[in-house]
């Protein structure tokens, strides 16, 4: 499994979704935001506890994810 330093994920913080280490913004809201286009400052903005290298490594985490197989049965 690859390691992702600023990724979380615990069953008791906003219902085990991936979040930025040490906050509850979960790494969807960053990659919606992005999907919205909003700029990477204005999330820095909206989110003062967040870091450029947690938007860097959310992006690579949805990376990581869409790497997984799917098996429909």
């Amino acid at each position: 499994m690859v390691k992702f330093e600023r990724i979380s994920v615990d069953p008791a913080i906003m219902r085990g979704r991936p979040c930025i280490r040490g906050t509850r913004i979960p790494v969807s809201t960053i990659l919606g935001m992005l999907a919205k286009g909003h700029s990477r400052e204005r999330i820095l903005e909206g989110y003062p506890d967040l870091k450029p290298e947690d938007i860097d490594e959310a992006l690579a985490y949805a990376s990581w994810r869409m790497t997984e197989s799917e098996v429909h049965a």
